[in-house]
């Protein structure tokens, strides 16, 4: 049993404390709402809570009157303040109207029969918080810098204003410069009260570009919008409310909707974690290298990669996203600890700026290194009928031209810059890895080929100058997927083989890791396309 947490401020004889409790309610949707009111005169809310077990979690957030949003601590277990001038973490300022309020509760998860709930609530006639002159509206810094480049950021970073994150925005930043980034995507889980403080944060670190967003969280699966200031609704199945509406949500505010780590299936160990739920078509991106590279992203990389090639056989090409998933601002330490830059998402902008990023996310200008910005840099253009690379820093490795889910080619890298050149056919979509020591280290986003090609003469027909399609498979993957669940201990709340076969049998053979352990013979050999 968590306490709560009495202690957290002093009352005093005008407090007005509402005790409430109750029962978890059974069955979908996932979460409810515990109300109360507040009378006129209420300069300061205070919500207090209990989970009731130490097996069970349950996430809190809190609403206003007619359903205004009013902060998501998730699983916060100090308790949530809110003034007209301060909030704690992750909950907004704001007067605090008379009427009917709301704890939101959220059945993260729910194992003992009839679990009891517990709310107190204090209603103040005068704040204790103190003032937080710092926080102001979000304003656009508009350029950091000029020039079209390929643009170093992380898209998937948390602050303190979530609630398994204890980052500070400075200390974010300090850790980005370090690492050579020229922005960081914040991305909060569902919430966006750290876009409050970056104005305070940007005018501090003016090399560093500070993007506003959110971790769409829910427990079946999370996503990055890029750019969001306001919160959109994450109760998927509450009034009927789907990942469709959520998507056209972003998409009408012009925020970038990319799904993260969709292949990270830990069960509890990592709620809703994995990508579960259909792919609208206003999906922009998704996230395939999340967190440290080596070992968990010798196993989980693959896996995305193989989620993204699926998606893109059904005709969504998404841009490919990197994002370390650092709530410790590099401070983690262990097996799989995530530390801002690895990996790093360049993005090929005409500026460093909010909507020059958002246009080239748009545009699928996209290319991940998997460990840092050290690794191999790779740019991929497609005329009519040929493709054509220019490879950085990669010399002694290789670069594997992978053709509509298939390595089509593999060519040895001669030179600390190297151009290579490759035909297809029109219809084809083709993307580049680039390895080093036998290990993928840096991808591109798709291409795809528009124009009737000029085969030479010796071309048997295959699209690609008589080279011969290689399917490779995920070997060497599998056996360590077992050592990662024991060791990835982190309760997050909804917080190699040579290469791959990006086909339905990949996908395959990631469900059935999911439920029942990896075995080659459960996806059979006609599954491949």
């Amino acid at each position: 049993m968590h306490p709560l947490c009495f202690t957290a401020s002093v009352a005093h004889a005008t407090d007005t404390v509402l005790d409430l409790d109750g029962i978890v309610p059974t069955g979908p949707p996932d979460h409810f709402l515990v109300a109360f009111d507040v009378p006129p005169g209420t300069q300061e809310l205070e919500v207090r809570h209990d989970d009731g077990s130490e097996v069970d979690i349950l996430d809190w957030g809190l609403l206003g009157p007619d359903g205004e949003f009013r902060g998501w601590g998730g699983g916060n277990t100090e308790p949530a303040i809110v003034t007209e001038l301060a909030a704690s973490r992750s909950y907004v300022p704001g007067a605090l109207a008379p009427g009917t309020w709301a704890v939101l509760v959220g059945e993260a998860k729910v194992v003992t029969p009839s679990l009891r709930w517990s709310i107190q609530v204090v209603l103040r006639d005068a704040p204790t918080l103190a003032p937080q002159p710092e926080r102001r509206p979000f304003v656009d810094p508009g350029a950091l810098r000029s020039g079209r480049e390929w643009y170093a950021g992380d898209f998937h970073v948390h602050s303190r204003e979530s609630g398994d994150a204890v980052a500070t925005l400075d200390e974010i930043a300090a850790l980005a410069v370090e690492r050579g980034l020229d922005f960081v995507v914040i991305t909060d889980h569902d919430t966006t009260t750290s876009s409050d403080f970056l104005g305070d944060v940007q005018a501090r670190w003016p090399e560093l570009l500070f993007v506003p967003g959110t971790e769409y969280t829910t427990y079946q699966g999370h996503a990055t919008a890029f750019g969001a200031t306001r919160w959109v609704d994450h109760r998927l199945g509450t009034d009927g409310l789907t990942i469709d509406d959520a998507v056209e949500s972003y998409a009408a505010a012009g925020v970038f909707f990319s799904i993260n780590h969709p292949a990270l299936e830990l069960g509890e160990l990592c709620i809703g974690c994995a990508w579960n739920l259909p792919v609208p078509s206003g999906v922009g991106g998704i996230e395939v290298a999340t967190g440290a590279a080596e070992p968990a992203g010798l196993i989980f990389t693959p896996l995305a990669v193989a989620r993204w090639e699926e998606l893109a056989a059904g005709g969504q090409l998404l841009a490919p996203i990197g994002g370390s998933d650092d709530h410790r601002a590099g401070t983690d330490t262990g097996f799989g600890a995530s530390r801002i830059g690895t990996p790093v998402t360049r993005v090929l902008a005409d500026e460093l700026s909010i909507d020059a990023l958002s246009a080239a996310l748009g545009q699928q200008d996209t290319v991940v290194q998997l460990r840092d910005r050290s690794d191999p840099m790779v740019e991929l253009t497609v005329a009519d009928q040929a493709a054509s690379v220019r490879v950085w820093d990669a010399e002694g490795g290789e670069i594997r031209y992978v053709v509509d889910g298939v390595v089509a080619r593999t060519v040895p890298v001669g030179s600390s810059e190297f151009v290579d050149t490759l035909q297809g056919t029109p219809g084809q979509r083709v993307r580049v890895e680039v390895w080093t020591a036998g290990v993928l280290r840096s991808l591109s986003g798709f291409r795809s080929f528009s124009a009737a090609a000029v085969r030479p003469p010796d071309d048997p027909g295959d699209g690609c100058g008589g080279c011969r399609l290689q399917p490779v498979g995920l070997s060497g993957v599998w056996g360590a997927v077992s050592l990662v669940v024991g060791l990835l201990r982190r309760r997050t709340r909804g917080g190699s083989g040579r290469g791959q076969e990006y086909s339905t049998r990949s996908w395959c053979l990631r469900s059935h890791l999911r439920k029942q352990g990896p075995t080659l013979a459960a996806c059979p050999p006609e599954e491949t396309q």
